[in-house]
């Protein structure tokens, strides 16, 4: 069924969806707590741990647990209205909550991981705020969307395995209870998978390095370090979805849409933030020349408000009717929520650089927030797979159509 044919339950301009998980209200605040601490971050490139404990104290890294593991049992919609708000006020700090979103829904959608496991991970995110995350990205083989094995070796031993290898970019690596290690056994014909590392009081003692190597222009709060696996010993019970390579090519359209839409949620977040800082700017600034008034009174910059304005309206029916749809049970294909992300993070890398282009030296000036705004919103590119990768994909799905 062609995506723009679904019976989506709920419409992006009308209050229709079933009640929310999180008060509105709530993540409002969280937003704008976060905010007043998000230069400060983002200038020593210091992890926000005070985030992730308020997180904790309302319950938000279970919101998509299901309330039989002690959680909030929230779907798509609930978890992208938390990400954007949050991501309005500090990006990385939604960020890290992408990736736990996306692990916790996919660990209770398939039956490839061990239920003893699964259940420990979602207590310990309902009860203490526990974050997981799944280091995939190497040094060689970078990101596994573009094909490849992962040179981290998994070594089956008596009661468990031995892990060895090196991970780039791990983000949330300073707080994550559970690391989850994209590795291959050793065998002639490996299997390819997760081992879960549960975080023990010190990880020097486990074998673990964190390089503390993150230093990029944007989202320099998440903590995306590089992390060195030295011969560390995970349990027996601690490996799922462990399975051929080409078991991995199979589209899963429930994972992609989750994936594009918390994603670009972030981004679509951070330009929401540089369109209310530009809304006020504008307001706020009276040259001379304009006897008084405002620089809002100006039709030029009215026009570039409005442009910037249909960019954003575009992601949100987008992104509203990619997660109703989801939860609706109907997903789209793999292609079409993929496009959703090139266009919702295409958009709101264009909206920031349109309030810059009006801004002109105010917008760039560091004592401003527009300026890290564009730095974080850069970061919409990386994420993979890639617009390319994207593109590509597209292209040679209307064409075997």
């Amino acid at each position: 069924m062609p995506f723009d044919d679904l019976p989506f339950p709920a419409s992006p301009f009308a209050g229709t969806a079933p009640a929310p998980a999180v008060d509105p209200s709530l993540i409002a605040a969280l937003s704008a707590e976060f905010s007043t601490r998000a230069a400060e971050h983002d200038a020593a490139a210091s992890f926000p741990f005070e985030n992730f404990e308020r997180l904790a104290s309302v319950g938000l890294p279970a919101l998509v647990t299901p309330e039989a593991a002690g959680g909030k049992g929230g779907g798509l919609r609930d978890a992208l209205a938390v990400v954007n708000g949050i991501a309005a006020g500090e990006p990385s700090t939604a960020l890290v909550l992408v990736l736990q979103y996306v692990i916790h829904n996919q660990l209770w959608r398939g039956s490839a991981w061990p239920e003893a496991l699964r259940e420990q991970i979602a207590r310990s995110a309902a009860t203490d705020g526990a974050l997981i995350n799944i280091l995939r990205v190497e040094p060689e083989l970078g990101t596994p969307h573009r094909g490849g094995l992962p040179a981290t070796v998994a070594r089956k031993v008596p009661g468990g395995w031995r892990l060895s290898g090196t991970k780039i970019y791990s983000t949330g690596i300073p707080a994550l209870s559970w690391l989850g290690v994209w590795a291959r056994t050793d065998d002639a014909e490996p299997l390819v998978g997760t081992w879960v590392v549960p975080r023990g009081t010190g990880l020097a003692e486990q074998g673990i390095e964190v390089r503390e190597s993150w230093n990029h222009i944007g989202m320099r709060a998440s903590g995306s370090h590089e992390v060195v696996f030295r011969d560390v010993f995970v349990p027996d019970g601690h490996a799922g979805e462990l399975r051929p390579p080409a078991g991995w090519a199979a589209p899963d359209a429930v994972a992609t849409a989750w994936m594009s839409t918390l994603f670009s949620g972030v981004y679509d977040g951070i330009a929401r933030s540089a369109r209310d800082w530009l809304v006020s700017f504008l307001h706020a600034r009276k040259p001379t020349g304009l006897n008084g008034a405002s620089l809002a009174t100006v039709p030029r910059l009215q026009e570039a408000l409005g442009g910037i304005e249909a960019l954003l309206l575009t992601n949100r029916i987008l992104l509203r009717s990619l997660s109703a749809a989801v939860d609706g049970g109907t997903p789209p294909s793999q292609s079409d929520a993929l496009l959703v992300k090139y266009t919702v993070t295409s958009n709101a890398i264009d909206a920031v650089a349109r309030a810059l282009e009006v801004t002109g030296n105010p917008g760039l000036s560091r004592d401003n927030p527009l300026e890290r705004h564009h730095r974080d919103v850069l970061c919409a590119r990386v994420h993979a797979p890639q617009n390319d990768m994207i593109l590509t994909g597209a292209g040679r799905a209307a064409l075997s159509r």
